[in-house]
């Protein structure tokens, strides 16, 4: 999914939730179009074999974007049997690789429907929004994914030959502007289209849409990302707009593609999250991510000025770390903190040149799609989220993670992770502080503690002295200067 010299590339897991209903004749057809039959050149057949013939010849099928579009069908999903998707209660459990018995499924993206004609339209601004993950399962090269897009609320139905929509799960976009997605606008992606597999490949159109990436993560590592874009809504992009390659090529698309990420170990936080009890949160136990979106005036109609986190876990509330950066301290993320960063760590700041989160923040007004996937990346190894990116840098900012540069190779993680999961429950989404119970003060896990990020959960004895002598100053714990 991600194809880059980049933080965050495109979302290019296998897809397989809507496949073309074509046998393999017809498959055929799509990707080699009609062999035509030349009747003049079979010297002594009569018109009766003639008839007979024709009849049987193929039929070109995909011979533009519009006709393809037109004699395709989309056909429902056996969720679990086929993609191993599976939902209880409150609970969607994602399976990475599924033996079904048309062969073998390799990850999964579903959204939120509202009703059954409908994506659900989540307006996100002056809230917060919460969920509780399990990740243990996830080892390095795998992404358990929670992001909202701006794709359209009925999936584009009715634009072209469009009749499925949401409910086939139709008009998927993001800031990556993806070029695997079949079927843009109620077109066919046929045109330039490169097959990779029997399932994936791409077209000549990307997709793009704000992207805001609420949870990106595994065991070892995890991101918040907003990805700002200089368009609102879907938009099919084609050339220089879908920001294809590296360096200068990357920067001119519509969308920020690197967003800008707050990531507690490349960041220095390099003990806040990981499996064990030696990391502030734990992630071989589930935990609740609190997210929440802070206007400039605390009101529905404010810009988007703050995106902050809270952990809760064993009965425990943890901020996300505060880093200092450029001189200056952030627990959370805003503008300021993306241009710190950005400078910091050597980075173009595409996400102010696409108007930051006052952009992502418009979008919000308008609904944005929950989207929950699970992937490897074919591109860069999923290194980017948690190892070391580019695997030979050393500067500020390389450091995503504790995996190793050779780690993340998608048939090693297929073949050795098969059985990897990842889970969402307990969504909920209100005004803010009010999913959760928040912190009033720093309190200290025990007498004594020598892990920062550890101090601020169990009380014990005077709280600004325990962090103070334990994490080098008063008001929280500190980590990495940049």
């Amino acid at each position: 999914m991600h194809r880059r010299q980049d933080l965050h590339g495109p979302r290019q897991e296998h897809r397989p939730r809507r496949e073309l209903a074509l046998d393999r004749r017809r498959r055929h057809e799509l990707l080699h179009g009609q062999r035509l039959v030349d009747e003049s050149a079979r010297p002594g057949a009569d018109d009766e074999r003639r008839l007979l013939e024709r009849s049987r010849a193929p039929v070109r099928r995909c011979p533009d974007p519009t006709t393809c579009a037109s004699h395709c069908a989309l056909e429902g999903a056996d969720y679990e049997g086929t993609y191993g998707i599976h939902a209880a209660g409150d609970e969607l459990q994602l399976d990475f690789v599924t033996h079904g018995s048309y062969g073998d499924n390799v990850g999964s993206r579903v959204y939120l429907l509202d009703g059954e004609d409908k994506y659900h339209l989540f307006k996100l601004k002056n809230r917060e929004f919460s969920v509780t993950i399990d990740d243990s399962a996830l080892g390095c090269g795998l992404n358990g994914a929670l992001y909202f897009v701006g794709m359209s609320e009925d999936g584009d139905a009715g634009k072209g030959a469009n009749t499925a929509g949401a409910k086939y799960g139709t008009g998927y976009c993001d800031a990556q502007c993806p070029h695997d997605i079949k079927f843009i606008d109620g077109e066919a992606n046929t045109l330039d289209w490169d097959g990779t597999s029997s399932n994936s490949g791409t077209g000549k159109y990307g997709t793009c849409c704000i992207e805001m990436d609420v949870w990106e993560g595994n065991r070892v590592s995890n991101a918040v990302t907003p990805h700002a874009c200089s368009v609102q809504g879907q938009y099919r992009c084609d050339g220089e707009a879908c920001g294809d390659g590296h360096g200068d090529a990357r920067s001119k698309g519509v969308c920020d593609k690197d967003g800008c990420d707050f990531a507690p170990y490349r960041l220095g936080a390099t003990q806040f999250f990981g499996e064990g009890s030696g990391f502030a949160v734990d992630t071989s136990k589930k935990f609740t991510v609190v997210t929440q979106f802070l206007t400039t005036d605390g009101t529905d109609e404010g810009d988007l000025s703050e995106i902050r986190r809270f952990f809760l876990q064993d009965g425990a509330v943890v901020p996300d770390p505060t880093v200092t950066v450029g001189g200056d301290t952030f627990d959370r993320l805003s503008d300021g903190f993306c241009a710190a960063q950005k400078q910091a760590f050597g980075d173009e700041n595409t996400f102010e040149a696409r108007g930051g989160l006052a952009a992502v923040g418009d979008q919000m007004d308008a609904g944005m799609v929950l989207v929950m996937s699970l992937w490897d990346d074919h591109d860069v190894d999923m290194l980017w989220l948690d190892s070391t990116y580019p695997a030979n840098a050393t500067g500020p900012g390389a450091a995503r993670g504790s995996c190793g540069t050779d780690s993340g190779e998608p048939a090693d993680v297929e073949a050795n992770q098969a059985d990897a999961y990842v889970t969402f429950s307990a969504i909920k989404v209100g005004t803010i502080n009010s999913t959760f119970a928040p912190p009033t003060g720093h309190v200290c896990k025990k007498a004594g503690c020598n892990v920062c990020a550890a101090c601020c959960q169990d009380y014990i004895g005077d709280c600004d002295a325990c962090v103070a002598a334990q994490c080098g100053a008063a008001g929280g714990p500190a980590f990495a200067t940049f």
